[in-house]
Order: structure tokens, then C-alpha cells, then sequence
């Protein structure tokens, strides 16, 4: 695989699976969740070696070190090979979960759910997993 002198940030962090698609890679660098020595970035910034950034997609913050270019998106083993995750562990999205995933509970004897409860529980549901 051919390296580029130049890469855009958006193109690389779909590249390397960070996000599912360049759109979305894009819209998180415009809404200011990617970040580079604390500065937000525009989705054209040029990626060198060696730069870390910050990526915040959700409630997943992920700290991405550059050790190589990817031009194309690959499979999840060959993507890895370009970028170090560096993100310490209590800030890992499986750490959070179990400490803020929402306790759904019923009284006791309440019965079965309105259709206006159901709403509700799946509105709260959509609203932290989302």
C-alpha cells in the first residue's frame, strides 16, 4: 500500500474505522468532538505521524496516537496497524457503561406499561445509548 504525503483528517479516521462512514467523520470534526492539543480541527487538516488526537464519538472518548498513513478503509486487522489507541482505561466506553448505564425499574405491582410509559423508557433508552 502506497503512502500519501497528504491526508485529511476526516478521510483518515474512517480509514482506520473511528467512524462508520466520511460523513460522520466529518460532521464530529465540525461539531468540535475532534481535537488536536485541545484545539478543534476542521475536517481538512492535513494528519501527520506522531500526532495524537482526541475523539469523542457518544459517550466513548478515545485518545488516537498516528503511526501510519491509511489511504483506503480496510479490514478492523490491517486498521490497527496505522493507529495506537492510547485512551487510559477509565475512560474506555466499556468502563463507563456498567457505572452509567440507567437502572430501569417498576414498582411492584404497577402492571404492564402504557403505551406512554413504553415511550418514555424507550425515549430514555435512545437518549443514553444514542
Amino acid at each position: 500500500m502506497a503512502e500519501r504525503e497528504k491526508l485529511r483528517i476526516d478521510k483518515y479516521l474512517w480509514a482506520i474505522r473511528a467512524f462508520k462512514t466520511r460523513t460522520l467523520a466529518t460532521d464530529a470534526c465540525k461539531a468540535g468532538r475532534v481535537k488536536l492539543e485541545g484545539q478543534n480541527i476542521k475536517p481538512s487538516h492535513e494528519v501527520k505521524i506522531g500526532e495524537v488526537y482526541h475523539v469523542t464519538k457518544g459517550a466513548e472518548r478515545r485518545i488516537l496516537k498516528v503511526t501510519g498513513m491509511a489511504e483506503n478503509r480496510t479490514d478492523a486487522k490491517t486498521a490497527v496497524n496505522f493507529y495506537e489507541d492510547i485512551t487510559p482505561f477509565e475512560q474506555t466506553h466499556a468502563f463507563k457503561s456498567v457505572f452509567q448505564a440507567p437502572v430501569l425499574t417498576r414498582d411492584r405491582g404497577t402492571g404492564r406499561p402504557t403505551k406512554k410509559d413504553r415511550r418514555e423508557i424507550d425515549d430514555l433508552k435512545d437518549g443514553f445509548f444514542s
